[in-house]
C-alpha cells in the first residue's frame, strides 16, 4: 500500500517514519510512505496561503496549492483515498480505522493532507475529502500529528505491520470491553504485587480474571463507549455486574408545592407509579421507592399496588406484575436510605436531579459516571414532585444533574417522562459503534 503525505513540514514526519514498527513496515515493503511539501507546489518565493474572505484573522493553504498537490501524488501512486484534518471532522475512533481501512485497502493509495494555518478552503475538502477526520475537541496547529496519530492507529490494521494478529484484534475499543491490566517484572514494586492469579498457570482462570477486569474497567472508566458498542448478551449481563446497584425515590414529601413554592407535600398518580416502574425495570433499577408521610396516600398506593403484585393483575400481564414488584412504599427520604443500607450493607450515594443551581462540587452530567460510580457504592435517584425537592432534601444529595432539555425553551416534561430520560441518558444503551439497520 502507498501513503502519501502533503504537508508544510516535511521535516516533521523524517525521525517519525524511520522509527519502530511503521520503520520495519516500509522496510519489509508492506508499505511505501512519501511526502510531498505544499511549497513544492508554487514559484520560489510565492506563498501558499491567503487570507480568509471576510471579517476575521487567518490564512488558508490556497486551493490551487492542494490541487497540484493532490494531482502530483496520484499521477505517481494511482487514485488515492483523501483524508484531511480538521476539528470539525469526525472523531477519531476505533471503528472508523477499521472503516477507513477497508476502504482504503480498494485503492492501494492513502492519501494524508494535514492543515496548518487557519486549514482549507472549504472548497477543497468538498471537492477531494473522501473523509475528515478530528483527533478530539480540541485545537492545534495544525494537522501534522493527527496525521500521525491517524497513521499508528491505522499501520497496526495492514495485515503483518504487527507481529501477532491477536494483539490488533484484542485491542482496547475493537469491541465493547478495553484491554485488561498487564504486569511484568518484578513480582512486587511499590507495594504493589501482580495478582495472584495471574502467576497461578491456570489459563482458564487467567482468562475469567482478564475478562472481568476488562468488563469492571470499562464500565467505571469507559461507560459511555460502552453504551455505544454493540454487546452481545454475554457482554451485557457481565457488564451489569459491575454498575453499582441503582434505586429511584419519587418524594412526594419534603417538596415545594404551589405558587409561593411552601415546603409541603403531594398526591400520589398511579400512571407515575406504572410508568416509572416500568422504566425502573427497563433499566436494571433494583426498587423504585414512593416516599409520602401521608398514611392515607400510603393506603391508597399499597391497594393500586397490591391488584399488579398479588391480585388477578399478576395473572393478567406477567410484565406489569415484574415491574410493579419493585416499588415499595415509604414515610420519608430518611427511610429509603436506611432500607437500601441494611440491604446493601451501606449508605448510598444520592443522586439529585434539578433545574435548581447545584454547588459546583457536586453539579454533574450524564458523562460523570465514573465520578460517581469511583464510590462503589449503590446510588438513589432521587426525584422530586411539585416544583422540587425542599432545599433540606436537596443539600442532603452528594450529587445533582442538570435539567431535561432540548432545543426549545420549553421544560415541564411529567415525573415520568423526565425519569424515562434521566434513566436512559445514565443507564441505557444507545449504540453507535456496532452493526447497522438496514431499512426494509
Amino acid at each position: 500500500m502507498n501513503i502519501s503525505i502533503a504537508t508544510v513540514f516535511n521535516e516533521l514526519y523524517e525521525s517519525f517514519l524511520k522509527t519502530s514498527l511503521i520503520k520495519r513496515a516500509q522496510e519489509r515493503d508492506l508499505v511505501s510512505i512519501s511526502t510531498l511539501n505544499f511549497f513544492d507546489c508554487v514559484q520560489p518565493k510565492e506563498r501558499i496561503d491567503a487570507p480568509t474572505f471576510g471579517p476575521g484573522a487567518g490564512m488558508l493553504i490556497k486551493p490551487a496549492v492542494v490541487e497540484c498537490a493532490v494531482e502530483t501524488l496520484e499521477r505517481k501512486h494511482g487514485p488515492a483515498f483523501k483524508i484531511f484534518f480538521s476539528p470539525q471532522g469526525k472523531k477519531l475512533t476505533q471503528p472508523l480505522l477499521k472503516e477507513i481501512a477497508q476502504k482504503a485497502a480498494e485503492k492501494k493509495h492513502v492519501m494524508l493532507l494535514p492543515a496548518r494555518y487557519e486549514g482549507m478552503d472549504a472548497r477543497v475538502e468538498k471537492e477531494y475529502a473522501d473523509e475528515i477526520i478530528s483527533v478530539g475537541d480540541f485545537v492545534l496547529m495544525g494537522g501534522d500529528i493527527p496525521a500521525m496519530m491517524f497513521l499508528e492507529g491505522f499501520l497496526r490494521l495492514i495485515p503483518g505491520v504487527v507481529g501477532k494478529e491477536e494483539s490488533v484484534l484484542e485491542d482496547s475499543f475493537s469491541g465493547a470491553f478495553v484491554d485488561y491490566p498487564e504486569f511484568t517484572e518484578p513480582l512486587t514494586w511499590h507495594d504493589m504485587t501482580v495478582p495472584e492469579i495471574i502467576r497461578s498457570g491456570n489459563h482458564k482462570a487467567i482468562d475469567e480474571w482478564r475478562y472481568n477486569e476488562a468488563a469492571k474497567k470499562t464500565v467505571i472508566q469507559h461507560f459511555d463507549w460502552l453504551k455505544s458498542s454493540d454487546m452481545t448478551s454475554e457482554q451485557k449481563e457481565k457488564a451489569a455486574q459491575f454498575i453499582p446497584s441503582h434505586y429511584v425515590v419519587l418524594m412526594h414529601g419534603d417538596v415545594l408545592v404551589g405558587p409561593d413554592k411552601r415546603v409541603g407535600t403531594t398526591s400520589l398518580m398511579s400512571i407515575d407509579m406504572h410508568d416509572i416502574a416500568r422504566s425502573s425495570c427497563t433499566y436494571g433499577v433494583k426498587n423504585f421507592f414512593i416516599a409520602t408521610p401521608l398514611k392515607d396516600q400510603q393506603a391508597v398506593a399499597r391497594h393500586f399496588l397490591s391488584f399488579w403484585q398479588k391480585g388477578a393483575g399478576a395473572e393478567y400481564n406477567k410484565k406489569r406484575h415484574d415491574a410493579i414488584n419493585l416499588v415499595h412504599i415509604a414515610s420519608s427520604l430518611d427511610e429509603v436510605i436506611a432500607e437500601i443500607e441494611k440491604k446493601e450493607g451501606e449508605r448510598p450515594v444520592l443522586l439529585a436531579t434539578s433545574a435548581r443551581q447545584a454547588d459546583e462540587k457536586k453539579a454533574i452530567t450524564y458523562y460523570d459516571q465514573e465520578k460517581v460510580w469511583e464510590h462503589q457504592k449503590p446510588v438513589l435517584i432521587v426525584l422530586g414532585t411539585g416544583s422540587g425537592l425542599a432545599p433540606e432534601a436537596f443539600n442532603r444529595c452528594d450529587y445533582v444533574l442538570g435539567p431535561i432539555h432540548g432545543f426549545t425553551d420549553f421544560n415541564h416534561l411529567s415525573v415520568r417522562s423526565a425519569t424515562a430520560a434521566i434513566l436512559d441518558r445514565w443507564l441505557g444503551i444507545n449504540e453507535r459503534y456496532g452493526k447497522k439497520l438496514s431499512a426494509g
